[in-house]
C-alpha cells in the first residue's frame, strides 16, 4: 500500500486532531499533511504549529471556491479527508471529490441528536434533556446533508441520571480521542488495500 495522506479539517480547539497526529506520528502507511481550519483564531492552529504539521486556513467563504480549494490540497497530495469538529457543510464538489474517503465524528448517537445545529454542547445538552441512559460517538461517512453519510462505527458509553451535560461531554470526549484515530485507520487499511 502506498503511503495515504489525511487532510483534517477543524474548526475549534483541536483536541481530536491533537490525538489523531499523535496516533499516527510514527505510522509509515498514513501520514498527517494538512490541516485545514475555517477560522483565523482557531486553537487548532497551535496543534499544528506544535506537531510541525502545515495548515491552511479556509474561510466559509473560499470553501466555495472549487478550485482554489482543489489547489490546497492537491499541493499536498491528500488522499483522505478527516473531520474533526469542523462546524461548516462540506459542498457537493468535495464529497464527490473524495467520494468513500471523507470520515467525521459525531459526538452522538445518530441518528438521534444529528443535523444542523447539532454540534458541541448542544448534542449534550439534548442528550441530557431527553434523560438518555447512553450516549456516545458516530464515525460516519460524509455525504452533502450534515450527520447522514453511511456509518462507519459506534462506541457508547452509559450515561448516570445524575450526569450534567458536562459529564455527557466528558464521558463522550474520552471516547473521541479513544476511538476516532483506531477507527480512520481501520477504514483506510481497509479502503486503500
Amino acid at each position: 500500500m502506498a503511503q495515504v495522506t489525511i487532510v483534517i479539517f477543524a474548526s475549534g480547539t483541536g483536541t481530536n486532531a491533537n490525538a489523531i497526529i499523535e496516533y499516527f506520528k510514527s505510522n509509515v502507511d498514513i501520514n498527517i499533511g494538512l490541516i485545514v481550519t475555517n477560522k483565523a483564531d482557531a486553537g487548532v492552529i497551535k496543534v499544528a504549529e506544535k506537531w510541525k504539521v502545515e495548515y491552511a486556513i479556509i474561510s466559509k467563504a473560499d470553501l466555495d471556491d472549487e478550485e482554489l480549494v482543489a489547489a490546497v490540497l492537491e499541493d499536498h497530495g491528500i488522499d483522505f479527508v478527516v473531520l474533526a469538529g469542523w462546524l461548516v457543510l462540506i459542498p457537493s464538489y468535495l464529497v464527490k471529490m473524495f467520494k468513500d474517503r471523507m470520515l467525521n465524528i459525531h459526538p452522538a448517537l445518530l441518528p438521534k441528536f444529528g443535523g444542523r445545529g447539532m454540534f458541541g454542547h448542544h448534542v449534550h445538552d439534548a442528550v441530557k434533556a431527553a434523560k438518555e441512559v447512553e450516549s456516545g460517538i458516530t464515525i460516519h461517512k460524509v455525504n452533502e446533508a450534515y450527520d447522514e453519510g453511511g456509518l462507519v462505527a459506534q462506541h457508547k458509553v452509559s450515561l448516570a441520571i445524575a450526569d450534567s451535560a458536562q459529564d455527557i461531554e466528558r464521558k463522550v470526549r474520552a471516547l473521541e480521542l479513544k476511538f476516532y484515530p483506531e477507527e480512520i485507520k481501520k477504514f483506510i487499511l481497509k479502503s486503500f488495500k
